[in-house]
This record gives structure tokens, sequence and C-alpha cells, in this order.
């Protein structure tokens, strides 16, 4: 039987496979079906600086009522009272789950500014949970901001984060900085023990229509994995932080593609929304069955083996690539006939 067992933020897991942040886990029924398909830990849904801001200031409008106060300036926040439970509610809930459940569970908070909304990651441990997502969701559209000043604040960020908790702190990178192997170095430096490639910025739609900018959520699909492999396998060996990849793993070959370019574990959430969280079921038993028929004794044996370090043409990860992938394109005209 191979041995699908790795590590992650010092966590001992069954296997690679972890659910992603998602709304899946706003319910512990959810959750409880995922650890018994096989998912070896669960990232929990984000609480989000947002929610904590305006919680805030709701309670200051409170406290505030007959004052001289302007409550329409609250308006500038997204309506957010739908979304989960809100902070409390939150922590409360992951409480709970940490209670029910026996795999590892991962908080997640989202933000983008230092500040008190920090003191949630401390929170988020006293709740129980066993290591801490920072997901930093920030798009610099401010024309004087500059790309050093936007990593500054990134480091500082996790930095500030890593001196409020005691448990391991992953950061969900964003593909879109200029040199993305030295940013991976920064964080590392700033403290972070894991490093999740890549975070999916969902980009708003137009509603012909009623001319109105409309959010557009569309599923991450296999296609997007090779982005999260080129930079797994360049930065595998370089960095002490463990990796993770997250986008694109819909199958148990995504996953195998991962463990090769070196990530300790692979997150999926899309292919849970299209085909249901038993589907970590058929993902394990693929998994299984592949590693026996090609002799892997365990996950560890292949961890690495198509990193940059490891391959026999290390070009093939930089621009010597780029024109090799350009001419191995053979087009032929619409509707002729293959030999």
């Amino acid at each position: 039987m191979a041995d699908l067992t790795t590590t992650y933020l010092g966590l001992k897991l069954k296997n690679p496979l972890v659910a992603s942040s998602s709304p899946l886990s706003e319910e512990l029924d959810n959750l409880r079906k995922m650890e018994d398909a096989g998912a070896a830990a669960v990232v929990f849904h984000s609480l989000f600086e947002e929610q904590i801001t305006l919680e805030s200031r709701e309670l200051d409008r409170f406290l505030g009522a007959g004052t001289e106060s302007f409550p329409e300036s609250l308006t500038y926040l997204p309506e957010l009272n739908w979304y989960n439970r809100g902070p409390d509610g939150y922590l409360e809930h992951l409480f709970r789950v940490k209670q029910a459940l026996q795999i590892p569970v991962i908080g997640s908070l989202n933000g983008c500014s230092s500040g008190g909304w920090t003191k949630y990651a401390r929170k988020i441990e006293e709740a129980g949970a066993d290591a801490l997502e920072l997901n930093i969701y920030f798009l610099p559209t401010q024309a004087e901001l500059t790309s050093l000043e936007v990593e500054r604040a990134y480091c500082d960020l996790v930095r500030e984060v890593k001196s409020s908790v005691h448990i391991p702190v992953a950061v969900k990178l964003s593909p879109y900085f200029t040199a993305v192997a030295n940013m991976a170095h920064r964080l590392n430096e700033a403290g972070a023990n894991a490093l999740v490639l890549f975070n999916r910025f969902y980009q708003p739609d137009f509603d012909l229509e009623n001319l109105e900018v409309v959010p557009n959520l569309v599923l991450s699909n296999p296609h997007e994995l090779l982005l999260r492999l080129h930079w797994v396998a360049i930065l595998y060996d370089n960095i002490r932080a463990d990796l993770a990849v997250t986008g694109g793993i819909h199958a148990a070959a995504d996953v195998l593609k991962a463990m090769m370019a070196g990530a300790k574990v692979a997150m999926m959430t899309s292919a849970l929304l299209k085909n249901g969280v038993g589907h970590f079921v058929t993902v394990l038993a693929d998994l299984t069955r592949w590693m026996e028929e090609h002799e892997y004794a365990s996950i560890e044996q292949m961890r690495g083996s198509m990193a940059m370090s490891s391959v026999a043409n290390p070009s093939d990860f930089e621009r010597a690539n780029y024109m090799r992938v350009l001419s191995s394109y053979a087009w032929r005209m619409p509707g002729a006939r293959q030999e």
C-alpha cells in the first residue's frame, strides 16, 4: 500500500489532499463529509477585514446614537451582514468545528492592511485553529503606489500577524508580483511558514443592459494548474517555507504533478463544488492506484522529482522554453485532411 502521508505547516497529514477555503466550510455537516471522504485537513472560510471593520463601526454608531454623527459614511463598505456569521459567529463556529473534527482545521484571515483587525489572528488561534492562512487580497490601483511599497506592506503584515500568534502561518500569494521568487524569499524571511500558490483574483463583469458592474465567479479549471506547477518547481529547494498548490486541482493527476513539482499539499475547492465532497474518495483511489502501478512507495519519494533543481534541463522553466513551446505548435488549415 502506497504511503500517502505528508507534513504541512508542521502538521502530519494522512494524505496531501486539503479542502481549501470556501463557503462549504460554513456548514459542519459538509466538513464531516469531507473528513469521512478522506480530506487530510480543511482551510476554513475566510474572516474578512471588512467584516471586522463593519462590526466596529456599527458598535461606534450604536454608542454614539444621538450625537453629531454621520452614519451614512458606513455605506462605502460592502453589505457584509449576510456573509457567514460575522467575527464572533465565525470564532464560535470554528470552535465547534474543532471539537467535532479529528483532522486539522486551518483558519483563514482575509485582508490587506495592518491594524486592529489583525488581532483576530490571535482570536482564531484561541478558538482552536491548528494553523492560520493569511489571504492578502489587495489590488494596488493608485498610480503613485510603487511595487516596493506594496511588497513592504505585505511583509510588514506577515510580521505583525506572526508576532501575535504561536501557530504556523501560511501566506496565500498572488502571481502578479514583478519578481515572484524574490517576494517568496522575503515572505519566508518575514516569518511565513508556508506559501500557497496562487490566489485567484475574481474579476467583475459589465451588465450591458443595466450598465452595472456585477460580480463574476468562475470556478477553476485544470489548465490553471500550469502556472502553479511552474513556480512551485522553481521555488522548491530554494526557500524553507512549505509550498502548497491551490487552483486547478481537479483529479489525481493534478495532485501527482503538484507533488512532483515540490508541493507538500494540493488544495481543492472547485472540483468539490462541481462533483460534491465525495470527490475526495475518487481522487484518493486514483492517486493510490497510479502510485502502485508506477511503483512509488510514498508521496515523499516523488516530491520535487520534477522541480527545476531536479530535472536534466532546468532551462525548461525559463525563457529558453518559450521558443520551444511556440515552435511545437503545428498549425493546419481548418477543414484540411490529416495524413
